[in-house]
């Protein structure tokens, strides 16, 4: 039997992914200094990406492991050649979805960022996750949240008014699941978490030049979008086109990010 090629909708460009996330390791590093750890645990990396984070969290596990999961398997295969020389039996890829199990022993802690806002039902997630936690086990993670890129996304709404992208975009919903603390908050209370913590944090980035922004639009923020369209020079002219607005703003190729963090544990079994 063939084996069938990973879904367009999973894969992105790794490589280039690897290079240009630099503000998703900043934010990212900061989230991981929150998350309690002694050394020797089991730590969940729930979307690890290529894995430039997973090796920060190795490197506070010098006794423990890390299982790192991520549907795409691109992701994956750049995180393999970036951590399995290293880290060797510590660390385990796997190719799954975050809204099914991926462990058979609960872990120590999950650890996630600029993840969650592609999966839709938080409700979902949350009961997963915790499911997966050792009793007393804490949640640590941070994705998009609130007003996220609204500017960029007003520009595509207004953009997608016209053709080929109003057949392309239009009754689409978007990617995203940008949600707010409190909603957050009362989701990961009905999942059955505690010592609940969430808030937004405003995060722009800047880009260094317009080859940058757009580099980053591609690869990192609009892909499920281009995916959508089937003619390269609409691709190009989208791309171009955004790049172009965002040199006008002030201050100018900035990406208004809105981060939204949260931590949370399972009760202990005695609760």
């Amino acid at each position: 039997m063939s084996v069938q090629p990973p879904s367009p909708s999973k894969e992105w460009d790794a490589a280039t992914y690897h290079r240009v996330s630099n503000p998703h390791v900043a934010w990212g590093t900061r989230v991981l200094a929150r998350l309690p750890l002694r050394g020797d645990e089991t730590v969940l990396d729930a979307g690890c990406g290529t894995g430039r984070l997973t090796e920060d969290l190795l490197e506070r596990l010098p006794r423990g492991r890390v299982i790192a999961v991520d549907r795409s398997r691109n992701m994956l295969e750049r995180a393999a050649a970036h951590l399995t020389p290293k880290y060797g039996d510590r660390i385990t890829l796997l190719e799954g979805d975050l809204l099914q199990r991926q462990v058979d022993e609960p872990v120590d802690a999950i650890f996630s960022t600029a993840t969650f806002h592609w999966i839709g039902d938080h409700d979902a997630l949350f009961r997963m996750l915790n499911d997966q936690l050792r009793p007393g086990g804490r949640l640590v993670a941070q994705c998009g949240g609130g007003p996220n890129l609204t500017q960029l996304r007003e520009r595509m709404d207004r953009i997608a008014q016209d053709e080929p992208y109003r057949s392309a975009f239009g009754g689409w919903s978007g990617p995203w699941h940008f949600a707010n603390p409190p909603d957050t908050a009362r989701r990961l209370a009905a999942a059955g978490f505690t010592e609940i913590d969430t808030e937004l944090e405003y995060a722009p980035a800047t880009m260094e030049s317009p080859e940058a922004y757009r580099e980053f639009l591609r690869t990192v923020i609009l892909h499920p979008y281009l995916e959508r369209l089937t003619r390269e020079e609409d691709r190009d002219r989208l791309l171009d086109r955004l790049t172009e607005i965002a040199t006008d703003d002030e201050p100018a190729l900035t990406f208004d990010y809105w981060r939204l963090n949260m931590s949370a544990r399972r009760p202990p079994e005695s609760w």
